[in-house]
């Protein structure tokens, strides 16, 4: 499995130590913020990050930002990625769960050991692939796509 990750200024020594933490599991990383300094953009990074989802260079995708909001409202504008917010251990189980979230965005000022055990929830959580779930993210999808219908 790989894993692309990515930081703003925000949160450049907590995702050091996830790096080490996945890279302990044996996943791959591919580290999109490798060079932050004081006045970065986050949305250079998420969508950096979200390419390399869509084009499969990576499985999943690791966002960090102060709040993980702008993160995530950068790499939801990335045509097929499904990007959530997470803030606790049932959110990170359900944006894969229910969701099949293909990125979580993060807030690095969250507890070191939360965010490494919720990153592994999102990992290890499989789809749930019931026809509910599927049949919503198809019309998210499909939206994307400009087929939706009311």
């Amino acid at each position: 499995m790989k894993i692309a990750i990515a930081t703003d200024h925000n949160g450049v020594e907590e995702k050091k130590v996830i790096i080490e933490s996945l890279k302990n599991r044996g996943i791959e990383i591919i580290d999109c913020s490798i060079n932050n300094n004081p006045i970065d953009d986050y949305p250079d990074f998420a969508i950096s990050l979200c390419r390399k989802i869509v084009d499969k260079s990576a499985d999943l995708g690791i966002l960090m930002c102060g709040t993980g909001i702008g993160m995530s409202i950068a790499a939801n504008k990335v045509k097929g990625i499904r990007c959530a917010k997470v803030s606790n251990l049932d959110e990170a189980r359900l944006a894969k769960e229910h969701n099949n979230a293909n990125v979580i965005a993060l807030s690095y000022k969250e507890d070191i050991n939360n965010l490494i055990e919720w990153i592994n929830t999102f990992i290890d959580t499989p789809f749930g692939e019931s026809e509910r779930h599927i049949r919503r993210i198809n019309k998210i999808t499909s939206y994307e796509e400009g087929t939706y219908e009311d």
